[in-house]
């Protein structure tokens, strides 16, 4: 009991109050905005877990640093830099996935203007209603099926991995596509606005352990791809037969063709537009 007096005395009484300026409240904010946000992500990544053995590993220092165990200390102080290097390694495809997110967010795109103009995430409702019936049909003989569609992320690097298309988004070609024993059928296809770019794309395989353990390698990968960008996937089932789409790391499962209209008219930017238009026409009527 004596040593932890003795402890506190020593730390806490040469402590003082500081004179708080107004920069000192919003920096104060900025961090505390910071650290929240950090912990929210790092609540559904691998770094939770490994945080809860750092506080273990923090309280067993503490103690050490109280009752003076010099051994100890001196291990800590030496482990130290090679564990910070060691934490790097292991978390490099969460820490790969943040920046990637943080590099998607919309205040960045919008002080610069990666595009330079491109509109690659809109698209007509005519493709919407393509889209639709070629995975309707192909859900009803279990045809097997991966369609990623592009917003503002590029896919420029998965569309490499396949073969290029460039063919105006219809049902008739995606059928074609994904049919049995076709040379195009194995893969993905990337559609980027009303067009088909590319089949036969390989995607990044989620490792979300939430996943079910039924799904197979097509969703895993639908999945995937939407982790680590903003594209929207559907996935058809060859076993079930079944609709599904991707987004943001969210599988939703045995969507029917009206919900799969509303998700693709949810990234087509279309209220915009109809907002222009609907302006326009109470211009004209004035």
């Amino acid at each position: 009991m004596q040593q932890i007096e003795l402890f506190l005395d020593t730390n806490l009484t040469s402590l003082h109050m500081p004179n708080i300026r107004t920069t000192d409240i919003v920096e104060i904010l900025i961090i505390a905005f910071l650290v929240y946000h950090i912990l929210v992500w790092a609540k559904n990544t691998r770094i939770w877990s490994l945080m809860k053995g750092v506080v273990i590993i923090v309280v067993f220092v503490l103690i050490a640093a109280i009752f003076n165990m010099t051994t100890i200390l001196w291990i800590v102080q030496n482990v130290f830099s090679i564990a910070v290097i060691a934490i790097v390694v292991i978390l490099q495809p969460e820490l790969r996935k943040a920046l990637e997110q943080l590099g998607r967010k919309n205040i960045i795109s919008s002080l610069l203007s990666f595009d330079n103009g491109k509109s690659s995430g809109r698209f007509s409702d005519k493709t919407v209603n393509e889209i639709t019936r070629a995975c309707v049909e192909m859900a009803k003989v279990r045809t097997g099926a991966l369609i990623v569609i592009e917003q503002n992320h590029s896919l420029a690097e998965y569309e490499r991995t396949g073969i290029d298309v460039d063919g105006i988004v219809t049902s008739q070609l995606l059928i074609n596509i994904f049919e049995h024993n076709t040379p195009l059928h194995d893969g993905a296809v990337i559609v980027c606005g009303d067009r088909i770019t590319s089949a036969t794309c390989y995607l990044p395989l989620s490792d979300n352990m939430e996943l079910g353990k039924e799904l197979g390698t097509r969703h895993r990968a639908g999945v995937g791809v939407s982790e680590v960008t903003d594209s929207l996937t559907i996935i058809v089932s060859e076993e079930t037969g079944k609709i599904s789409v991707a987004y943001g790391g969210e599988l939703e499962r045995g969507v029917d063709s009206d919900r799969l209209k509303e998700r693709l008219r949810q990234i087509q930017n279309k209220p915009t537009e109809e907002h222009r238009h609907k302006s326009a026409r109470r211009g004209k009527a004035k």
